[in-house]
């Protein structure tokens, strides 16, 4: 591709692939079992812990929910012997499970290739950026989305958002360089805080962040969630990841040369 027009970077879970069904889930059944089967939170709760910005770990965000129920019970967290190398394996064992046969086959897309070959015909330069583990990533990706070599910055590569460190590796990959617009799209609060932080790190670059309600969000709650996007740096929320198409960038762009 010729120099590009922009590149626009994607979170995986909520935006690329449902995951609902699958890491909430898994989620949701470790903070369970080590409970003891006495508290089992739903997708709001897990919504809301999200929206503090700082658990786009799954794994650190049921370890937080385990601690919380226990203080609530009125033990303090440093009392609860949680192994974390112990949920790890049990939350893995749930969501991977052996040669993926757990719950990651229960992730309906939230797009097709299609969408991407869009993307290339407008001169837009993508990839994706995400807090998943490489291995799950590149399964969705590659096996599911048949993208080819895909630019990808996975939890291994780099600290965890928002955190703009990934986001900047996936720019210099993606540009050489180059000043360009770039979009990062992601479905939550800590994905829209990521792109504020890359604007205060990189300042000479046009960051734009885009907000995607995910799918399991109900009807009623939608307004408030977009409220949450939008008030953590959102420069725009939409319904759907196949709504932010070219020419959505191309307005936003367009909002950009006017402005300079």
């Amino acid at each position: 591709m010729s120099t590009p027009c922009a590149c626009v970077f994607f979170d995986i879970d909520g935006v690329i692939r449902d995951v609902s069904r699958s890491y909430r889930r898994a989620l949701a059944d470790t903070v369970e079992h080590f409970t003891g089967g006495a508290y089992r939170p739903s997708q709001k709760e897990i919504d809301d812990l999200k929206a503090e910005g700082c658990w786009n770990n799954d794994w650190e965000g049921a370890r937080e929910l385990i601690y919380r129920y226990f203080e609530r019970q009125g033990k303090p967290r440093l009392q609860v012997p949680l192994d974390y190398e112990h949920l790890v394996i049990f939350f893995e064992e749930r969501y991977s499970g052996q040669n993926w046969s757990g719950y990651i086959q229960d992730e309906p897309l939230l797009v097709d290739t299609a969408y991407f070959q869009a993307l290339d015909r407008a001169k837009i330069r993508w990839g994706f950026v995400s807090g998943a583990t490489r291995d799950s990533a590149e399964y969705v990706l590659k096996h599911r989305l048949g993208l080819d070599q895909p630019l990808l910055v996975a939890m291994e590569d780099a600290p965890g958002k928002p955190d703009p460190l990934g986001l900047q590796m996936a720019y210099r990959r993606a540009t050489h360089q180059e000043t360009i617009p770039a979009f990062y799209v992601g479905d939550t609060v800590a994905d829209m805080q990521t792109v504020v932080n890359a604007r205060k790190a990189q300042v000479t670059i046009p960051w734009i962040a885009l907000g995607v309600i995910p799918p399991h969000v109900e009807s009623e709650d939608r307004q408030l969630y977009g409220d949450r996007l939008r008030a953590a740096g959102a420069n725009a929320v939409f319904e759907h990841t196949r709504d932010i198409t070219p020419a959505v960038v191309a307005t936003f762009l367009a909002q950009l040369a006017d402005r300079n």
